[in-house]
């Protein structure tokens, strides 16, 4: 929801993270197991706290304008 938030594609976020969208999509889903360190680039990338992943809340557009 955060990078559908933030109008980016998952090719997009998949490519400034060095794999391929399939490798990516797969994370989303939940197919694979996420590491702290790629957690921290995917925050990275996507411009968000790292602490906004974890909340049990649906995420809320922060959109300026």
């Amino acid at each position: 929801m955060i990078r559908k938030s933030k109008g980016m594609t998952q090719k997009y976020v998949a490519i400034s993270l060095g794999m391929p969208v399939q490798t990516y999509n797969s994370y989303e889903l939940g197919r694979r197991k996420i590491s702290a360190d790629l957690l921290k680039e995917i925050a990275i990338v996507l411009d968000e706290p790292i602490e906004n992943f974890f909340e049990n809340k649906l995420y809320e557009t922060k959109n300026i304008g």
